[in-house]
């Protein structure tokens, strides 16, 4: 029996994985001993850059807090050919609207595709203030099953 081992995605691999847009779970650093808050998230994925873009709730309604240079870590993951993989970023959340960013996250929105829309609140998504943010990571890691050959 073919027992399966988990090792790194080259880029493409990652790449081709992340393309496909999706859902994961953003970690947001806290203050003092308090757990990371993790929240569900949609996210789309610019490969010229390696960037994430997210569509993330905000206001002072949210239990994020501020969101702009926020150290985070994301991690999205599935088996869409039967293979496990998974995809981790670390680094800080920078809002779309900073100058120093505004021209890039045009075009790498535009190259993202689209951002699924997921409904997971409780209160109709038009109630709910939204703001788009990057994430450059400082660090990206993939990982993906694979069969040893026996």
């Amino acid at each position: 029996m073919v027992e399966p081992d988990a090792v790194h995605m080259d880029d493409d691999e990652r790449d081709a994985f992340l393309e496909r847009a999706g859902t994961g779970v953003i970690a947001l650093a806290t203050d003092d001993d308090d757990p990371p808050h993790g929240v569900p998230v949609s996210y789309g994925y610019d490969p010229v850059e390696a960037v994430f873009y997210f569509r993330l709730a905000v206001g002072p309604t949210r239990a994020k807090g501020t969101l702009d240079d926020r150290p985070v870590t994301f991690v999205t993951y599935g088996d869409p050919d039967d293979r496990w993989r998974s995809v981790v970023a670390t680094g800080r959340l920078v809002s779309t609207t900073d100058e120093a960013v505004a021209d890039d996250t045009i075009a790498g929105l535009e190259r993202t595709g689209r951002i699924p829309i997921v409904d997971i609140f409780g209160e109709p998504t038009a109630d709910v203030s939204f703001a788009f943010y990057r994430l450059d990571p400082d660090e990206l890691t993939g990982r993906i099953e694979r069969s040893l050959e026996p």
